[in-house]
């Protein structure tokens, strides 16, 4: 990864828990939008909550399958691979759902099948930190899961557009 690449990573990754975080602008939201001890607790911030975690996991795993790929552990390239590109997913689901965003029942989808591949590529390494990201693919996974339902999957989309049905 040239110096470039690492930059737009890290950008990324910056925006995305900013857009998550909300800036800090949610902490001076009004009592009655927030449940008790001030954390919002609904369905969109709960998932994108754990995309943005699987993101970072996702990456610190890009950075760790690396350097194993690098000491010539050849069976780590496809799930460094696999995690950065599931980092990004994670990324773009996270933001969407912080802003509630009609399309994140795409993302969220995307997401959850993202998740399962690269469960399927880091599971089988016989690696702490890969069992470690397992872990929160799997929540991130089942979060998005969770989402799409609660947005009706592919009818959520068909109502937000005006003249779907054609």
């Amino acid at each position: 990864m040239d110096r470039r690449e690492l930059l737009g990573v890290l950008g990324a990754t910056a925006a995305g828990l900013v857009a998550v975080a909300g800036g800090g602008a949610r902490a001076q939201e009004p009592k009655g939008h927030a449940h008790e001890g001030g954390q919002h607790d609904d369905i969109h911030s709960r998932c994108a909550q754990a995309c943005a975690d699987c993101m970072r996991d996702c990456e610190e795993c890009f950075h760790h399958c690396a350097q194993q790929v690098a000491a010539g552990k050849r069976e780590h390239a496809r799930a460094m691979h696999l995690c950065i590109d599931c980092a990004e997913v994670c990324g773009t689901s996270a933001k969407l759902c912080a802003r509630r965003s009609p399309l994140m029942v795409h993302t969220c989808r995307a997401c959850a099948e993202a998740c399962d591949a690269c469960i399927a590529a880091c599971e089988p390494l016989d690696d702490p930190e890969m069992k470690r990201v397992v872990e929160t693919l799997r929540r991130c996974a089942q979060s998005c899961r969770e989402m799409v339902r609660a947005m009706g999957g592919d009818e959520h989309h068909e109502h937000a557009r005006p003249g779907a049905a054609r």
